[in-house]
């Protein structure tokens, strides 16, 4: 079986697998078994240098389309670029989830084990409110596949990340600070704004593309501002693709501020990346790529039939957290989180929500993820693409 094209289509950010599905865990962990805003991206991957080439292009698009731009931004409070849309600007939605109260942050819970975290990600609070506008768009920036980036493009990234760790604790666009937008997101350490009575959760819902989608917009943006280079781009994980299907070199070299020691040892390379993986090894290696194919197939096609199939289930204001996960997020996505991390109960740093963003491979898995839902939308030719309605 071939592995996914590398092509790319147009993305307006809107909002089975071969396994048997079940209600999602709530955690990463193995051990719990109006307007629109049009991105268009080119994509190219070639034996000779694969990158995703993408371009920020702003297009006005029909009103009737449901926009989330308005939602993540705000829900996002992705700190160091902009903290959150004013609720002015804000659409009258009948029921959407919203941007949190960030004054109302609490220390969160680790879902892994259900304990109360012992680390505070609530992001700093800031007087000033922000409402973010695009920029205009003059360069396009660059998104390589890890594994076949040139050592020009590694040093750029390593020199950018050892900047960001570099900065003040305390500076918003730290990488300390970043990683904590995951945690105070995903954490439940949020209360639903309209209803104090529910958490917050991005994951196992439709807010899972178009969130991460925005982490990593300011997360690369940062990044390039570090550097002075507006064209930098994230690499991202080709983990769909045979050659792409072991952990990229630039993250294992252990004088790199890309490295993080706290990932299961025993899946350095060479050993390949099994999109399966559920905490336990695959008996037969020879089966690993293969059935990763398979798996992709699944998550992209054949168990594809409903827009909430592929994005996950609805969620609005007054629903409680994880209502249930799109295929690619239930399967490979939650599947490498898993791998990567360490070994044990908490799964730490990949394999738990809360220090996920510590791990600076998970910025190349995300973009990865972005690259398959702009796939995706590619495959699903006449078919709907978009949620039209902010309830489904």
């Amino acid at each position: 079986m071939a592995s996914l094209p590398l092509s790319c289509s147009s993305i307006t950010p809107t909002t089975t697998t071969t396994r048997t599905f079940v209600t999602a865990p709530p955690g990463l962990s193995a051990h719990n078994a109006t307007r629109t805003r049009r991105f268009n991206l080119s994509c190219k991957a070639k034996n000779g240098g694969d990158e995703q080439r993408e371009t920020l292009r702003n297009e006005e698009t029909s009103q009737g389309k449901f926009d989330r731009r308005n939602l993540l931004v705000g829900m996002g409070g992705l700190y160091g670029a902009a903290n959150l849309v004013s609720a002015e600007s804000s659409p009258a939605f009948a029921s959407p989830i919203s941007a949190p109260d960030l004054s109302k942050c609490t220390r969160g819970t680790n879902l892994n084990t259900q304990q109360p975290l012992d680390v505070n990600c609530c992001p700093p609070l800031s007087q000033k409110i922000i409402d973010y506008k695009l920029p205009p768009i003059t360069k396009m920036r660059f998104r390589p596949a890890a594994h076949l980036a040139s050592q020009e493009y590694i040093a750029k990234y390593e020199k950018a990340v050892e900047l960001m760790k570099a900065l003040p604790e305390d500076d918003p666009r730290s990488f300390m600070q970043q990683a904590n937008v995951h945690c105070a997101y995903c954490n439940l350490t949020y209360e639903q704004t309209g209803d104090p009575s529910m958490r917050l959760q991005i994951h196992n819902s439709w807010h899972f593309f178009p969130w991460h989608r925005w982490y990593l917009y300011f997360y690369e943006r940062i990044l390039g501002k570090l550097i002075d280079d507006p064209t930098f781009g994230l690499p991202f994980w080709n983990w769909d693709n045979p050659p792409g299907m072991v952990m990229p070199n630039m993250f294992v070299k252990k004088d790199s501020p890309l490295y993080n020691p706290r990932r299961n040892q025993d899946h350095l390379p060479p050993a390949a990346t099994d999109l399966n993986y559920a905490g336990k090894p695959t008996t037969d290696p020879s089966k690993i790529i293969p059935n990763n194919l398979t798996e992709m197939y699944s998550e992209m096609v054949r168990n594809v039939s409903t827009l909430e199939d592929f994005y996950g289930a609805k969620y609005v204001t007054g629903d409680k957290p994880d209502p249930g996960p799109g295929t690619v997020e239930r399967g490979s996505h939650t599947a490498l989180h898993v791998w990567v991390g360490q070994a044990t109960p908490s799964g730490e740093d990949m394999g738990n929500f809360y220090s996920a963003g510590r791990e600076p491979l998970f910025f190349s898995h995300h973009a990865n993820v972005d690259r398959l839902w702009s796939i995706w939308r590619g495959l699903r030719g006449p078919k709907p693409k978009d949620f039209r309605s902010p309830t489904g």
